[in-house]
């Protein structure tokens, strides 16, 4: 193949085309967990996280209420995928071996929220969110009605493979997927570029800016006791019980139980099964929907 501008144009938006097609065919869950949220600057911040108080009798001027009550931000991460084609490969029109691998490229950045979101929820033990505590924990302060504060918990460690009840209901999910800049393709291969003029070869790639947080630890309960049908139960007391500061109740209503693979055959037994093991109707069955994800194996 003659290296033109014309050839060199076809090549690209054949690659392209390719990523594109990538995109199109990774399957996500993360949307049934995490709320995406568009950013605009280097970071958002979340400060009124922890800050939502209750309607008030309008008696007097208005009482008004602040947004910077947590200093919680999540920063924009730049990401890259970049590939090399040997000036030689396009010389000699071997071009059909690198579709295959553009398209694995676009499947692999169509996955990564999916791979940041669950890497959230699973390493919510030893990662912050808006109060300071670890997202799972069992110190989150909270103000009782008195404005004295006490501590709750959304948690019960334990040695078992980990799995998660949650509150998505609400318009804000447990977990956060930033998106500043979508991803986008590019590529370096003009001839007289200095990669092709140096080392022969032309490159081609993806980039983007993106990064996860969390939201409201009071939407999940997360364990990693062994699931049963009465750990089920406590977990869903836990969420419908929680309040926010000054005794405000939060309305939760859990609808969704995720699991590990190896947690499948359990949370079937407690969601799906018609009876218990002692043959009574099993009277949780599908109180909440069931997410097996195979991105907590």
């Amino acid at each position: 193949m003659i290296i033109n501008t014309a050839n060199l144009d076809a090549i690209r938006v054949g690659f392209s085309t390719a990523f594109r097609r990538g995109l199109g065919q990774a399957e996500s869950e993360y949307g049934q967990i995490a709320t995406t949220v568009p950013s605009t600057t280097r970071e958002n911040k979340y400060g009124w996280l922890g800050k939502l108080p209750n309607l008030r009798q309008w008696v007097g001027p208005r009482a008004v209420h602040g947004i910077a009550e947590h200093d919680y931000a999540i920063k924009n991460i730049s990401w890259e995928l970049t590939y090399g084609v040997d000036r030689d490969e396009i010389e000699d029109d071997n071009l059909g071996v690198y579709e295959p691998m553009f398209v694995e490229a676009g499947e692999s950045v169509a996955a990564q929220p999916d791979l940041l979101v669950w890497d959230a929820a699973k390493e919510g033990w030893s990662r912050e969110c808006y109060d300071g505590q670890n997202f799972y924990d069992g110190d989150h302060p909270v103000l009782d009605a008195d404005g004295t504060p006490y501590s709750v918990s959304n948690t019960d460690e334990g040695g078992a493979a980990p799995w998660f009840l949650m509150a998505t209901g609400r318009s804000l999910k447990p977990y956060i997927f930033q998106e500043r800049k979508k991803p986008m393709f590019v590529a370096k291969d003009n001839p007289r570029d200095s990669n092709v003029f140096t080392n022969k070869e032309f490159m081609y790639g993806v980039d983007c800016r993106r990064n996860v947080g969390y939201g409201f630890w009071q939407m999940v309960f997360a364990s990693s006791q062994p699931l049963t049908k009465e750990r089920y139960i406590a977990a869903r007391v836990a969420i419908m019980e929680m309040k926010g500061d000054y005794g405000r109740p939060l309305g939760l209503r859990p609808n969704l139980l995720v699991v590990s693979p190896s947690n499948e055959g359990p949370a079937f037994d407690v969601l799906k099964a018609e009876r218990d093991a002692a043959g009574a109707t099993n009277t949780y069955r599908n109180t909440a929907e069931l997410l097996v994800s195979p991105w907590l194996a």
